[in-house]
């Protein structure tokens, strides 16, 4: 498997890294970024791109693909709905529009978020936007779109929040992770939620939305 991954060095993207560096069916990874990782490894490569909405230099990189993963995004926190719209819709639907020229028979994997909103009509502005993106997404013509929308996410094995109040907060409430998980069908972990991506990518899944619960189903 060849596989793209977009934001590899967030959060959610180390997780995903991990997993699929992990697997022997995996035979390159391509991170897609603006800035190099730190991790080096055998099967990672690297396409660094000033402008993420334009690809008419990734060449190769593009072609041969069997799954991206687009983990890409920012908090809706403090910035205007045009600032979110463009890493939360602009850039995921140019990649795919670039891929969708090289590779047509992939599996695209996005991260969304719990409560996204499909109709694209509710109040909240981040929920409406990632629904837009999602509807894009099923329209690109990839063999298969997958969207997932994890709610509370603990990370682990080293994992950390690059956004200082995740971070805090996640270090905070680590002690309290078996009981939050209990509680709440919207809890998942960056190992489980990586796993889950890959495995999906590899295999299917039944329905094109997964939900934090459907993540935790996804099993060997």
């Amino acid at each position: 498997m060849k596989a793209l991954l977009f934001g590899g060095s967030g959060m959610i993207g180390q997780g995903v890294l991990r997993e699929l560096l992990s697997r022997p069916e995996v035979t390159q990874v391509i991170s897609v970024g603006r800035s190099a990782l730190s991790q080096k490894h055998e099967k990672l490569g690297e396409l660094l791109l000033k402008d993420l909405t334009e690809y008419s230099s990734a060449g190769a990189a593009f072609e041969g693909v069997d799954a991206v993963f687009f983990c890409l995004g920012i908090s809706s926190g403090g910035v205007t709905e045009a600032e979110y719209r463009k890493i939360s819709y602009d850039l995921p639907l140019a990649a795919a529009k670039a891929l969708k020229a090289k590779s047509p028979g992939l599996t695209f994997c996005f991260i969304s978020g719990a409560g996204t909103d499909a109709t694209e009509k509710g109040s909240a502005m981040w929920a409406r936007v990632k629904g837009e993106a999602e509807n894009a997404l099923q329209k690109v013509g990839f063999k298969a779109v997958y969207c997932f929308r994890p709610g509370y996410i603990q990370p682990m094995d080293g994992i950390e929040s690059k956004t200082p109040s995740y971070k805090w907060m996640y270090v905070f409430t680590k002690p309290l992770y078996p009981l939050i998980k209990g509680l709440t069908k919207y809890v998942t972990s960056t190992r489980q939620l990586g796993f889950a991506m890959v495995e999906v990518a590899k295999k299917g899944f039944g329905k094109p939305v997964l939900e934090s619960a459907d993540i935790n189903s996804v099993q060997a």
